[in-house]
């Protein structure tokens, strides 16, 4: 299939229609995005997360989930199968964040996000891989890491090292799972304007003018979008992709494109 013309949702459309894809983490920001992207593209969707969605994600089935516990997360993905007949696609988008250095870090705070951010997204990769493998088909695999993964944000040290674990897992699943027809691939957000972004912003003397500072240094001249990452979702879910794997995708609006000695 060729590229993707004009706005490229028909086409997206066409190569996402019928799929039955897992979202994780749904209930707000990217996640809920994600899941209404799908859904307004024909796909199947099914959500887990630990709090029931809303808005556009209210539409899809919903399993009680906590990535971090291996048979909550096997349990997700038995569900979808059995209530879509098949699984072909995963989104990895359950994740926290603690706004700490690593010296002030404590040991529940490091296993709550190494919990969720690695454990889950490898509890539930795990449980897809081994349904996916069994299909002729294969299956896709999206996990949501960040650009914290590979430039370490301030005050965050055990968040960019999970999304760091993130992004290695992802290449090893890709280079292991290739021959049983399934693709993995990062999508590496930067500053998007969700709740958990504006709790980083909280924590500032002066919240707006931290986002208002966070904003000026975007090249693009704002801050990203959720329905931004959900479109890179879907392409990377859909056949538009099909060579596509191992791969890490930056969407920071040019963020950490730039030098840091500015003009």
């Amino acid at each position: 299939m060729g590229p993707m013309t004009g706005s490229g949702t028909a086409t997206a459309a066409r190569t996402v229609a019928g799929l039955s894809v897992v979202v994780t983490g749904a209930s707000s920001g990217i996640g809920q995005a994600i899941a209404g992207r799908f859904l307004a593209e024909g796909a199947r969707v099914m959500t887990g997360s630990r709090t029931e969605p809303a808005g556009d994600g209210a539409g899809a089935p919903w399993v009680r989930t906590d990535v971090a516990d291996p048979a909550q997360a096997d349990a997700l993905i038995d569900a979808a199968a059995a209530e879509f007949g098949g699984l072909d696609a995963v989104v990895n988008n359950a994740g926290v964040q603690v706004e700490k250095t690593v010296a002030d870090t404590s040991d529940d705070e490091f296993d709550l996000v190494m919990g969720v951010n690695v454990r889950g997204v490898f509890n539930v990769c795990r449980a897809a891989v081994r349904r996916m493998r069994r299909q002729p088909s294969g299956g896709s695999i999206v996990n949501i890491g960040s650009v914290a993964g590979v430039n370490a944000d301030h005050g965050m040290a055990v968040y960019n090292a999970s999304k760091g674990a993130v992004h290695s897992l992802t290449r090893a699943i890709a280079v292991d799972h290739g021959p049983d027809g399934i693709r993995c691939n990062a999508v590496c957000p930067g500053w998007i304007d969700t709740e958990m972004a504006a709790a980083a912003f909280d924590l500032a003397p002066d919240p707006v003018a931290a986002r208002a500072a966070a904003r000026a240094r975007h090249p693009v001249g704002r801050l990203g979008l959720p329905s931004d990452v959900a479109a890179l979702a879907v392409w990377l879910v859909s056949d538009q992709a099909a060579f596509v794997s191992g791969a890490l995708f930056t969407i920071d609006g040019g963020l950490t494109a730039q030098s840091p000695i500015g003009p």
